[in-house]
């Protein structure tokens, strides 16, 4: 496994930081809590989208692209970045954004990485919910060709095996921190969505034989949905190192119990996740992705599931969401 093979643009902050959290831990019964922080890295205020552009934009620019096309959801954390990655390289960036709640809300439609998506100067194209995106991302990316531009097509959430060999690359970082720390790691839990940082760890930390599981917390799709699409890539990205055979079946776990009432739709269980890792620890989560993961992890280490474990949660980013969610969220931050 040499990564340095692979096309890559350097613009994250790394390592990111391994952190206790021990006021959180003791709240909900997992005492040796560490967060990994893959908000810290860097780019237009982080997230792990960041991770997989470095690959993502190194295959583009050794391809001689000038435009990045991507596509997300209206509060997109990937699509934000892929914009503020396109703009630190000077490339032009085209965006097609779903409105896959249906909100109508000002501050969703307006606030928070949509503003920063206009800030950094994306083209933004507004499509109906349920619009067949990949048809989306092939028409524009043919627009760009019409005008004489150089596209390279970003799948949803940068979630194929190049943009997971970010998290190839995270999951040796994280092992070799824990190594220096004289942490011995028990589960690595995270929000699992497009799939791409799920099926990266598992790649990653099966290639190098570390053994730790992954438990990825569902924030849209089904379980038999979402660990299917998380093995299908983790196999992808294990096969684009020479390693497919290292990756099994049951490396990939899921539970989608704290979905809620889909992707976007935040409840009371949400509010409450944040407002206590906030609250405890200092920590910002979004309510889309680590909200929900965040959900997730506080209900089954009160249920017992993380007895006696030493837990990292790999905290994926998306505070600048927040912003987004203000008139909901409004009402329960007392």
């Amino acid at each position: 496994m040499h990564l340095a093979r692979f096309p890559r643009a350097r613009f994250a902050h790394l390592p990111t930081p391994l952190e206790a959290a021990p006021r959180l831990g003791a709240e909900i019964g997992v005492p040796r809590l560490f967060i990994k922080r893959d908000d810290c890295t860097g780019l237009a205020g982080g997230g792990n989208k960041t991770r997989k552009l470095e690959f993502l934009l190194g295959d583009a620019l050794a391809k001689g692209a000038d435009t990045l096309v991507t596509q997300g959801a209206v509060q997109s954390n990937h699509v934000r970045q892929t914009a503020a990655a396109a703009a630190r390289h000077g490339m032009a960036c085209e965006i097609i954004l779903e409105e896959r709640t249906g909100s109508k809300a000002v501050d969703y439609n307006g606030s928070g990485n949509v503003l920063l998506d206009r800030l950094l100067g994306a083209s933004i194209r507004n499509v109906p919910g349920g619009t067949d995106m990949n048809a989306e991302l092939a028409k524009t990316a043919e627009e760009v060709r019409a005008r004489g531009g150089k596209p390279y097509v970003i799948p949803g959430g940068g979630s194929n095996a190049i943009g997971a060999l970010g998290y190839v690359d995270c999951a040796i970082e994280l092992v070799r921190q824990a190594d220096e720390q004289g942490l011995v790691i028990d589960r690595i839990v995270t929000a699992t969505g497009s799939a791409g940082t799920h099926a990266g760890l598992v790649a990653g930390l099966a290639l190098i034989g570390a053994n730790i599981p992954v438990l990825g917390i569902g924030v849209r799709a089904p379980k038999e949905t979402q660990e299917a699409n998380v093995h299908k890539l983790a196999l992808e990205t294990a096969a684009l190192l020479g390693h497919e055979d290292r990756v099994t079946r049951e490396m990939t776990l899921a539970n989608c119990d704290y979905v809620g009432a889909g992707y976007g739709l935040i409840d009371e269980g949400v509010i409450d996740a944040l407002k206590l890792a906030a609250r405890t620890e200092g920590l910002l989560f979004d309510p889309v992705y680590t909200g929900k993961a965040v959900k997730g992890l506080i209900a089954l280490g009160r249920q017992g599931a993380f007895k006696n474990e030493t837990v990292v949660f790999l905290h994926t980013g998306g505070a600048q969401g927040l912003f987004g969610y203000h008139g909901e969220m409004e009402g329960s931050l007392r």
